[in-house]
Parts: C-alpha cells; sequence; structure tokens
C-alpha cells in the first residue's frame, strides 16, 4: 500500500483555485456577451427589413419588401465583407475552427477586435437574411473574452485555454440553455484533453451562464416538446435515418468546400466574396422566405409537424443552398441552427414512412443525428437536443441515430466541417485521444533501483581511470556525496574537466544544481524535462531535501511504456477456440506476433 501511495486518479493543480474563479467572471461575460448578439440580430433584422429601430422579435419572413428583398443580403455581405477586410479576418466563417485553431496553434490568444467585430459583423449577416445561428459567433466571442481575460493575469498557454474555451462554451449555454451539452462540446472539440484543471473551470462557466441566462430569456427549453416511447421495430428505423442524415451532412461538407474553392478562384478579392454570397442568400429568401435568418421558429414548426411535408422540402433544398453558398463566401455566422433546421426538415420527410415511433419522433431524431454528424461530435449532439427538447424519452433513439450517422461520416470522410478548413492550411488535428502512457506509468515503474554510483571525493582523472576504462560498464554514473546525489558523471563531464584532472568531483559539481526526477513523478513529467534540457538519463531520489538516490531513469527506459501500449494495440491474442474458427485465430494471432 505504501508503495502506491504517491499514485492518484487525477493529477493535482495548486492554481485551479485561480483558474476556476476566473471561469466564474468569465461565464458572466459570455451572458451578456450572447444577450448583446441575439439584441444585434434583433436590431438588425428590424432595420434592414422593416426599417425601424426596435430590438423586437420579428422574423425576417414577415417582410413586405418583394423583389427588393434580394438586395438585403448582398447589403449585409457588403458590409460584413468590409469590417473582414478593414477590421479583423478572423470574423470570417462560423467561428469554431478559428477558435481550434486559435487553441492548438496560437496558444489561446485572440484579440479584443474579434471581441468586438464578431458580434457585430454577424448580427449584420444574419439581421440582414443570413441563414446561420448565432452560437458559431457566441462560441468565437466568449472565446475572445476569456481569453482577454487570461491575458490580463500571469498565466499559462494551457490555462489560457481552459478559459478561452469556459467563455466560449458559456457564451453557448446563454444563447441555447443547453450546459450539459456545452461541456461536452467543450470536451469533444475544443479541450483536447480529459483533466480536471480544464474540466472543472469550463463546467463553471457553464453553469454561471445558465443560470445568468435564465434572468434574460426565462427556463423554459428553447423547443419544448414531448414524443412518446419508442417501440422495439423503431431501431431499424433509427439506423435508416442515422444512414440518411450521415449521407446528408457528408453531401453538405463536401459542396460546402467545393464552394469555398470555388470562390477562391474567383478573380476579385475576398472582401466581396460575402456580397456574392448575400445574392444567393437574397435569391432563397425570394423563393422561400422562412429560409431567412436564423429560423427558431422554422424549427420549432419542423420539430411539431406544423409543415407540410412538401413545404418541408422546399425549406430544406433552399435553406441547404443557402447555407453553403453564404458560408463558403467566407461571410459571418453559425452552422448549428442551420444544421438543427436541416435536420429536422429530414426528419419531417421521413416521419411519415418510418415506423416504430410517432412522427414527431423523426424530426427531433434527424436532427441529433445530422448534428453530431457534420460536428463530429455524436454526445453533444444527444444531450444538445435533450436540453432543446427535455424530451427524454427521444434519448434511446437519438443516441442510435447519432451513433449510426456519426460512424457513417467517420468512415467517408477524412475530416469534418470543423477541421477542414484548418487542414487546408496545413495543420491537420488528430482528434480522438486516449491516456498517454507516459501519465499512466510513473518513474518508479521503468526506473533501474539502486544503481551503481562514483564517490565525490574522487578526482575527475581518477573517476574517469576507475569507472570509464576500456572496462566501462555504463555510460554514466551519478555522483554521490554523503549519501545526496550532486550530479552526473559522463564522458562529456571528464571532456570539459580536462584541464582540472586533480579537482575532486565535489569541487567540479560546487554550485550545480543538478537535474532530478521523484519516484512518483508520471513519466510524461519526466519526459519533458528530458526534452527541455537536452538530458540523456536523470537521477531519481526519495526526496528533493535529502536527495538519497533510489534509483537511475534513461531516455530508453521512457520507451518502455510505449511498448506496452503498442502491444495492447496491435498484438493480437487467443486464449480459446475450437473448430474452424480456432484456425482462423491462430493466423490471426501469428499475423500479430509476426
Amino acid at each position: 500500500m505504501q508503495h502506491n501511495s504517491h499514485k492518484r486518479d487525477f493529477s493535482t493543480n495548486a492554481r485551479l483555485p485561480l483558474v476556476a474563479s476566473l471561469a466564474l467572471l468569465i461565464g458572466g461575460l459570455s451572458t451578456v456577451a450572447a444577450v448583446v448578439l441575439l439584441g444585434l440580430i434583433r436590431f438588425f433584422t428590424n432595420l434592414f427589413f422593416f426599417g425601424r429601430f426596435s430590438f423586437a422579435e420579428h422574423s425576417p419572413a414577415q417582410h413586405h419588401l418583394g423583389v427588393w428583398v434580394v438586395v438585403i443580403p448582398v447589403l449585409g455581405g457588403l458590409i460584413v465583407g468590409l469590417m473582414a477586410r478593414f477590421g479583423s479576418d478572423k470574423i470570417r466563417g462560423h467561428g469554431i475552427p478559428a477558435a481550434i485553431e486559435a487553441i492548438l496553434f496560437g496558444r489561446s490568444r485572440m484579440s479584443p477586435k474579434v471581441a468586438v467585430l464578431k458580434p457585430l459583423a454577424s448580427g449584420i449577416a444574419i439581421g440582414s437574411g443570413g441563414p446561420f445561428g448565432a452560437e458559431g459567433p457566441i462560441i468565437m466571442t466568449g472565446g475572445a473574452l476569456g481569453s482577454m481575460v487570461a491575458q490580463c493575469f500571469h498565466l499559462t498557454s494551457a490555462e489560457r485555454k481552459t478559459l478561452l474555451v469556459a467563455g466560449a462554451t458559456a457564451g453557448m449555454t446563454a444563447v441555447f440553455g443547453a450546459p450539459v451539452a456545452a461541456v461536452l462540446f467543450a470536451i469533444e472539440l475544443l479541450l483536447f484533453e480529459w483533466r480536471p484543471r480544464s474540466l472543472l473551470p469550463v463546467a463553471l462557466a457553464c453553469t454561471v451562464a445558465g443560470f445568468a441566462r435564465s434572468a434574460f430569456f426565462g427556463t423554459a427549453p428553447m423547443f419544448a416538446m414531448q414524443t412518446a416511447p419508442a417501440g422495439a421495430s423503431a431501431l431499424l428505423s433509427c439506423v435508416l435515418a442515422g444512414l440518411l442524415a450521415g449521407i446528408l451532412a457528408s453531401s453538405l461538407s463536401a459542396a460546402l468546400y467545393k464552394v469555398e474553392d470555388g470562390f477562391g478562384k474567383l478573380p476579385i478579392h475576398w472582401m466581396w466574396w460575402p456580397a456574392i454570397g448575400g445574392l444567393a442568400v437574397g435569391v432563397g429568401g425570394l423563393l422561400e422566405p422562412r429560409a431567412l435568418g436564423v429560423g427558431y421558429d422554422v424549427i420549432q414548426d419542423l420539430l411539431n409537424q406544423h409543415i407540410a411535408v412538401q413545404f418541408a422540402v422546399a425549406i430544406l433544398v433552399v435553406k441547404a443552398a443557402m447555407w453553403v453558398l453564404a458560408l463558403g463566401s467566407g461571410t459571418s455566422g453559425g452552422v448549428l441552427a442551420p444544421l438543427l433546421m436541416l435536420g429536422a426538415g429530414l426528419g419531417v420527410v421521413l416521419g411519415h414512412v418510418l415506423p416504430g415511433g410517432e412522427p414527431t419522433l423523426w424530426p427531433l431524431v434527424c436532427m441529433g443525428a445530422m448534428l453530431g454528424a457534420t460536428l463530429g461530435a455524436p454526445l453533444t449532439a444527444i444531450v444538445f437536443a435533450f436540453e432543446l427538447t427535455h424530451d427524454g424519452n427521444a434519448l434511446l433513439p437519438l443516441l442510435a441515430a447519432t451513433l449510426v450517422a456519426h460512424g457513417f461520416v467517420t468512415i467517408v470522410m477524412r475530416r469534418s466541417i470543423m477541421t477542414e478548413k484548418i487542414a487546408r492550411r496545413g495543420r491537420h488535428i488528430y482528434r480522438e485521444f486516449g491516456v498517454d502512457p507516459l501519465e499512466l506509468h510513473h518513474v518508479d515503474d521503468v526506473m533501474t533501483p539502486q544503481p551503481e554510483t562514483v564517490d565525490a571525493r574522487l578526482t575527475v582523472s581518477e573517476a574517469q581511470a576507475a569507472y570509464f576504462g576500456p572496462d566501462q560498464q555504463r555510460r554514466a554514473y551519478p555522483v554521490v556525496r554523503d549519501g545526496a546525489v550532486i550530479g552526473m558523471a559522463d564522458r562529456a563531464l571528464f571532456e570539459a574537466a580536462s584541464d582540472s584532472p586533480q579537482a575532486t568531483l565535489a569541487e567540479w559539481f560546487e554550485g550545480v544544481e543538478p537535474r532530478l526526477a521523484l519516484p512518483q513523478e508520471t513519466c510524461r513529467t519526466v519526459a519533458a524535462r528530458f526534452a527541455v534540457h537536452s538530458l540523456e538519463r536523470i537521477a531519481v531520489v526519495d526526496n528533493l531535501a535529502d536527495r538519497r538516490l533510489v534509483g537511475l531513469v534513461t531516455r530508453s527506459d521512457l520507451v518502455k511504456p510505449s511498448i506496452m501500449h503498442f502491444e495492447n494495440e496491435h498484438k493480437l491474442e487467443r486464449f480459446w477456440g475450437f473448430g474452424i474458427g480456432s484456425a482462423w485465430l491462430g493466423r490471426d494471432e501469428q499475423q500479430g506476433e509476426s
């Protein structure tokens, strides 16, 4: 028991209370930012479509502009293009890839410009009819706020990342009232780790945003509904719905980047592209007015089967075309709300033919499956759909369909809509993560215990003759004085001390702080020390005060956990078998061991 007393399930972090306190502040700030963003969308919707200064809730589909409606999205796109050209090009797109890129490649630093211009540009783009949601912009804006707060304090890049993600997910919580889905969104898409140091601050920020949101928007779910429990025959229906949602998600993702490539070939500056995308939005809005804007009211009607199938198909086709063309043009807007609408539209089409559940179940199921497949975040999508509706009976069908859709897209697509843009800039993101073998093992698991030592009282020449002559057994030895480690003797030492052969090793190491490791440290921590200080071996001591030697760890020792991990992943084994199956298993085992 004593041997394992230093080993813990999670690493400790004395700075966690500070980061968590800042996350509480950021949760409140992101909620305010969400309120401002939604207010800007309402303001610009009233201004562009109804010619009045108002923050009242109005759908752009209620306009009386006639054919002039085509001009409104063009004007909005032109303004956004100018803002991106002369303000910050970081406001282009739906925001989530930019947040991921800042986390992984930008040391989690975002500028104040983004915090100001992103919600303004998104308010203009969506308010002028853009078929987008508010979640992408608020994720970018909240992330910028979190990063800005973090940059006011002496924090590490990892701590800035935590606060950036805290701001992003708190903003998402404030818009949709889905705090648990927002935390899962952080885990599946933004944090790239599962550690208390990051999970707890992010969850606290989302909690603050969830409670604060009720003061502005109430506590009711955004799309309240309740379906009946699905029967056993619904399983096949879920598989079919998941496959179709996966096909639609992959097709839209591929189309989006084809459109983006097409815009890239235009002989004009990208500043003008959003205006061209706005023209497509205007034409689509003329054909189907309810496809304009965020469309939360349309999603509600689709979920409740208040829209006939033929109109659902029309909205589905027009919304998809508008969204792909507008987002591909580089304007500012989010992807979640359009995906919810497209998925719900697919469910309305399937709802009258799929057995095993009532028709209102399938718009919700397809909505979750569509979201999970497109984002590559199935758990987020499942919980998100539940928190939007509070429909517990739909959880099992959501689980089945969303995982089928996610599996399909994982097989047929190399990257998701979240990472393709980053990959096109030459920065590949590997989204799978597991327990690092070096984190799983500690120094005392791999070290050589009680290694041979060199007495510090020996002179340089005596030590060289005794330990580094023709019969040299090891490449280096810890140097010990009165039981305490003071350094490491190797050939590099004797080359450096060649001018002082009569100096004792104690004199040579006087004033030099040795690099040491502790038995309870993880192999990952010590591997970082090897890399930072260009070391090949480190003495292991029981504590840093007495520095009593207990072992020696080398770079080759740190390979041992990786060897075990490789065998676990690739070595095929057979414990029992019979008949023909045994022969096949034996063949696999031999192939694995070869």
